[in-house]
């Protein structure tokens, strides 16, 4: 049977349902999971500030994933335990080379969010639905200028996010950004793309974090539903995608359960946890 010892969960679209919230079932799962000292840990794009509160106090979670693996932290004990970040030289020239362009930018820097100002009110011209620009709102700091801030703090990034109103353009600019070797280009929903440093995925991080915790990759399982899913889905030593997730994400997994509306996290878990599974 499976020795499954650590799960990460992918959020928006995965653990969370479609109000954003946990459903009764996933709860009573994770709980079980925790007694059963298997950890759970939220593997997001977001920074650990911009995590849901409930989900930052669930009782058992001790590491996180965050940034698309741009850092792999114990939030328990509030201690980073490896890192692939961007230079500050890199994000700068990223964001200047972005503003040629027809879209918004933000940043993830020190474990915050920072937009600009002029793009507060205008988000829906670049793609943002009002969900998102929710997200947004609550978790970036509005300053004057990004490339400015990051000059001053000459502090590396997490990563930077790109958002269109034009697929065609996101489209063309995922092609020019692909050719290059120094960056790892995904995405979380269709009208963005995700800017990490080489080795700041998903999967990788999970590797990074089982090993930390001495754990064999076969020990590991992942829930996830969308392109910057994939690698995790792919590494872990067993892969769920969602149903309502990407097609390229379920031919990535080993399994595929249920939508987030339909407590899918909470069907397979109560099948791990009842040796449903081999």
């Amino acid at each position: 049977m499976m020795d499954i010892r650590l799960i990460a969960f992918d959020l928006d679209g995965t653990l969370l349902n479609g109000q954003k919230q946990l459903s009764e079932n996933t709860v009573k799962e994770l709980k079980e999971c925790v007694c059963r000292g298997i950890e759970i840990v939220p593997c997001t794009g977001r920074v650990w500030k911009a995590v849901p509160d409930f989900i930052r106090n669930f009782p058992g979670i001790h590491y996180a994933i965050t940034a698309n693996g741009a850092k792999v932290e114990d939030v328990k004990e509030g201690r980073l335990i490896n890192e692939r970040q961007m230079s500050c030289k890199k994000t700068v020239e990223l964001l200047n080379w972005g503003r040629q362009f027809r879209l918004m930018y933000d940043i993830y820097t020190d474990g915050r969010g920072f937009i600009e100002e002029r793009f507060i009110g205008h988000m829906s011209e670049y793609g943002v639905v009002p969900w998102m620009e929710e997200v947004i709102l609550g978790s970036r700091k509005p300053v004057p200028d990004v490339v400015e801030m990051m000059l001053k703090l000459n502090q590396p990034a997490e990563k930077i996010n790109y958002f269109f109103g034009d697929m065609e353009e996101r489209a063309r600019i995922r092609a020019l950004l692909s050719s290059r070797d120094d960056v790892v280009v995904c995405s979380s929903i269709p009208y963005n793309l995700e800017l990490n440093e080489p080795g700041a995925t998903k999967g990788e991080a999970l590797l990074r974090l089982a090993d930390y915790v001495g754990l064999d990759p076969s020990q590991t399982m992942c829930f996830g539903d969308g392109e910057n899913d994939i690698s995790m889905l792919q590494m872990a030593g067993v892969g769920v995608a969602m149903e309502n997730g990407i097609e390229a994400a379920k031919e990535a997994a080993d399994y595929v359960t249920a939508s987030n509306e339909e407590d899918g996290v909470a069907r397979m878990l109560e099948r791990l946890l009842r040796d449903e599974i081999c």
